[in-house]
């Protein structure tokens, strides 16, 4: 098999409906999320898991080992916007490196896009921060989404998928793939560990980021595939 023909069975056909069912699946529970939120609602979960996060009788320190809390606020910091915004300009070097000029401008609509949803659903839906135990890290606007959330699945996942496309196997695609998603996921987790959002702003931030990184990089197969045109076999006219 060669390189070309190998990255074109990297989104199969039967992939379509799949990604579009997942994509429709996100975007509603996290339209669900928000929609409960301007409704005045909450959720029992939040306050428990943010609470069985702290030592009983001092909240102000977060359960685990002492070097715990050092490792959550670095991990946090991968998803924060300088991080992100370095990490994704070396993306889209490497991409431009490579003579795959559409990829690179879809990762720089990822960070954009991403950034601009992020803020219009965080003042448009005003949650306020936790209170229920002290934040050990330093934030200002409102809760839901996270931010680090939402823009660490959007950016990663979209790097990890179209960089899956360079490899040559599947068991390597899938390893990409796997890091970009570990890495979101410990991302979201430290942000409830830190204090400063409850559980359900980092779901809301999961399933917005995600459905944008999966419809980024649909939309980038979907024109490379029409810029390449119908596939002609041997012996047709």
């Amino acid at each position: 098999m060669t390189e070309d023909s190998s990255k074109t069975t990297l989104f199969r056909p039967w992939l379509w409906p799949a990604l579009g069912l997942l994509v429709v699946s996100l975007v509603g529970l996290g339209a669900y999320l928000a929609d409960e939120l301007i409704e005045g609602e909450s959720w029992a979960i939040d306050q428990r898991l943010l609470m069985g996060l702290r030592v009983p009788g001092d909240l102000q320190q977060p359960i685990g080992p002492h070097w715990l809390l050092q490792a959550a606020i670095d991990v946090s910091a991968l998803g924060g916007p300088t991080l992100r915004i370095l990490f994704g300009g070396a993306g889209l070097a490497w991409l431009l490196y490579r003579r795959r000029r559409a990829e690179a401008g879809w990762i720089a609509v990822s960070l954009i896009g991403a950034a601009l949803l992020s803020s219009v659903l965080k003042y448009a839906i005003g949650r306020p921060r936790p209170e229920l135990v002290p934040h050990l890290a330093y934030v200002t606007d409102p809760s839901f989404p996270s931010g680090h959330s939402l823009g660490s699945a959007a950016l990663y996942l979209t790097l990890a998928l179209m960089l899956a496309e360079d490899a040559k196997s599947w068991a390597a695609r899938i390893a990409i793939v796997g890091f970009g998603a570990l890495l979101v996921l410990l991302i979201g987790c430290s942000r409830v560990y830190l204090g400063v959002h409850w559980p359900s702003d980092v779901l809301g931030g999961w399933s917005f980021g995600a459905a944008w990184a999966l419809a980024v990089y649909a939309a980038n197969r979907w024109l490379r595939r029409r810029r390449q045109g119908p596939k002609v076999t041997p012996g047709s006219h």
